[in-house]
């Protein structure tokens, strides 16, 4: 919920997949949850012209600008890990691929093209690969494969501004919640560690823009990005 401008980061990363056409998202909510639920079950009413009748106790909505969106928030458990969020939401998910990221990352990625890219692999699990400083989980993968060989998150001495990481955005087959135990599963250890040795994790290359918001410097690059119109991020308009 850390804001870019006046809309917190969630915001601008459903504003990116809403821009391709998907409107129907799970939020999987854990430490202060209940913010992230105030945000959009007000939504609309912050978005919108509004008349209110203070003896009728009736509120009419005039030029709503909110976004189509269907959301499901889903309260995962404060301390459950990455992985064992998503297999919580498993009955919500239904038997086709669906898209998956993080809620502290923006990019100009493709989304729709990202999709097609993974229908060609024969992978349970397609990530966004991107080359940002070496401070990520990181992988390997030849110039002329799009196969992950292995996986290894945050691994040590990882110092490669060559090096290609994982930058989420994720398409998932249902298959792949079959390697997440429980709980305390961590997504991006050893259920994508199990898949790439199994030759089904495959990597979308984006050479496009993407950033995280790990730091308060972070936020300052991306605030000042939107300040001054430049952010890449806003495909939207």
């Amino acid at each position: 919920m850390v804001e870019i401008g006046d809309r917190p980061i969630i915001w601008h990363i459903m504003k990116t997949y809403s821009h391709y056409g998907h409107n129907e998202f799970i939020i999987l909510c854990g430490y202060k949850g209940y913010v992230i639920k105030e945000f959009f079950a007000n939504y609309v009413r912050y978005r919108s012209d509004l008349t209110i009748d203070l003896v009728g106790n009736t509120t009419t909505y005039h030029k709503n600008h909110s976004e189509p969106w269907k959301i499901t928030l889903i309260d995962t458990g404060q301390d459950t890990l990455t992985g064992g969020r998503i297999k919580r939401v498993k009955d919500y998910l239904g038997d086709e691929p669906f898209l998956l990221t993080y809620g502290d990352g923006v990019s100009n990625v493709n989304i729709n093209e990202l999709i097609e890219f993974h229908k060609q692999q024969n992978a349970y699990v397609t990530l966004s690969a991107i080359r940002p400083p070496g401070r990520f989980g990181a992988f390997s993968l030849s110039d002329e494969s799009d196969k992950i060989t292995s996986f290894k998150e945050k691994p040590e001495g990882n110092g490669s501004d060559t090096a290609w990481i994982n930058g989420g955005f994720f398409v998932v087959e249902p298959q792949a919640l079959d390697f997440i135990e429980g709980d305390h599963t961590i997504w991006e250890r050893d259920p994508l560690e199990n898949i790439a040795q199994q030759g089904k994790l495959a990597a979308y290359k984006h050479q496009g823009f993407w950033h995280p918001m790990d730091s308060l410097n972070d936020k300052h690059k991306l605030e000042e990005l939107w300040a001054t119109g430049k952010a890449p991020w806003k495909i939207w308009e």
